[in-house]
């Protein structure tokens, strides 16, 4: 039979492998790191959110940059398809709020020793610790791959699914990005992305491990509201972070983070009257106590006391001593807490990698390069990324499903 190489172990790779050693391919799967999957132990916090379960329509606007190519992939293998291969692989899944999909143990290593138990018994070669130097190329074609140790392995085709630049110890190097622009292919340019923002502010590290929930992040730039949601956030000692904020900056350009206007909403259920009247009924129920005391009930005590030094209102102050100026500061900056950001964080932190393989290049119904023989791609390693909620793990394994089920190779 002939043979195809995989270079990459991930999602993508595991998938692009099961799927072409099913299509009568002699696969050989080529993984640098000890295990497979090595990335995937760690999504979801170890629960592996594998994928989300809303309709595909849904899907695609949770993919801010080049969802149009992931029609065809999203036929092929859409969120509905991925559940059903994944349970007749043996693993039972849930679907919990947001329609995220886990499996039912909440166990990552659950999905990853499903896929190898199922690419040992399709027979796919599974090579470990084995790492590619460079493709191996031949008049414009790709004719398999050098390794480090000087060796060389020739295949009818390659798939690369070497993941992005996003948590490099899992072994993401980028030699994927390196290895495609070779041999002629644009990569766009490279950013961490579903990231924490640094902060400017003084006190947002007095806040850290703050977690907030049902409130509103605003964000503007060039002069409009580009982000407004409603969900989760965290403080850290540099920032925030949570799930708004790492999907506010897959959307931010990382040069111009520090122009962006963000704000939150602590209070977003109530209309500015109505918090007022709220704030005003607690004064008048704790009239002699110390604000810290007498607002107590809106915020937590840390965060109370960051909001009553910006509106500059003593703390110690007493209820019955507010004036209806200071009042409507504290009321505004309980719907409106400006926060100046800085950068975003490194690749160490980020969930995946912004920028890629140019998809223009690619077709996109079968992965394979447009103009190099021999060679496809999947997964991260594309220019297309989606927001958290497992949009990210159904992109690898739906374009791992089509570079392997659909080599164009004459056998």
């Amino acid at each position: 039979m002939a043979r195809v190489l995989v270079v990459g172990g991930g999602p993508a790779g595991m998938m692009a492998a099961l799927t072409a050693r099913q299509s009568g391919w002699n696969v050989t799967l080529l993984e640098r790191n000890e295990k497979l999957g090595k990335k995937l132990y760690i999504t979801g916090k170890g629960r592996c959110n594998l994928t989300n379960a809303v309709s595909r329509q849904e899907f695609l606007t949770h993919v801010p940059r080049n969802a149009r190519f992931l029609y065809s992939a999203l036929d092929a293998l859409d969120s509905f398809a991925l559940m059903e291969w994944v349970e007749g692989l043996g693993v039972p899944l849930v679907v919990e709020r947001g329609q995220r999909v886990f499996p039912a143990s909440m166990k990552s290593s659950d999905i990853n020793r499903a896929f190898e138990a199922a690419l040992r018994r399709e027979g796919v070669e599974i090579r470990l610790q084995s790492r590619v130097r460079e493709l191996l190329i031949e008049n414009g074609r790709v004719l398999g791959v050098c390794m480090e140790d000087g060796s060389a392995l020739c295949a009818q085709h390659v798939i690369v699914a070497t993941g992005g630049l996003s948590y490099p110890a899992t072994g993401s190097t980028g030699d994927g990005f390196r290895w495609a622009e070779h041999v002629g292919h644009r990569v766009s340019e490279l950013s961490p992305a579903l990231v924490p923002i640094e902060t400017a502010d003084t006190w947002i590290p007095s806040l850290q491990g703050i977690s907030l929930k049902n409130v509103m992040l605003t964000a503007r730039w060039g002069g409009k509201k580009r982000f407004e949601e409603l969900g989760e956030m965290m403080f850290a000692h540099f920032g925030i972070t949570g799930p708004l904020v790492l999907k506010l900056s897959s959307l931010l350009d990382p040069q111009d983070v520090a122009k962006v206007q963000v704000s939150v909403n602590l209070k977003p259920g109530l209309r500015p009257e109505q918090l007022d009247a709220r704030v005003l009924r607690d004064l008048q129920e704790r009239a002699n106590q110390q604000l810290s005391r007498a607002l107590g009930a809106l915020l937590p005590a840390r965060m109370l006391d960051v909001v009553l030094r910006l509106a500059e209102v003593p703390a110690e102050k007493r209820g019955h001593q507010l004036t209806a100026k200071e009042r409507g500061r504290i009321v505004d900056l309980l719907q409106a807490l400006p926060i100046h950001l800085r950068q975003l964080r490194g690749w160490e932190e980020a969930v995946i990698t912004r920028g890629g393989v140019d998809v223009r290049g690619i077709d996109p119904r079968t992965m394979a390069s447009k103009t190099v023989p021999g060679l496809s791609f999947a997964g991260e390693i594309l220019d297309v990324d989606g927001f958290t909620g497992g949009f990210n793990l159904q992109i690898a394994f739906a374009t791992g499903y089509c570079a392997g089920r659909n080599i164009p190779l004459d056998r």
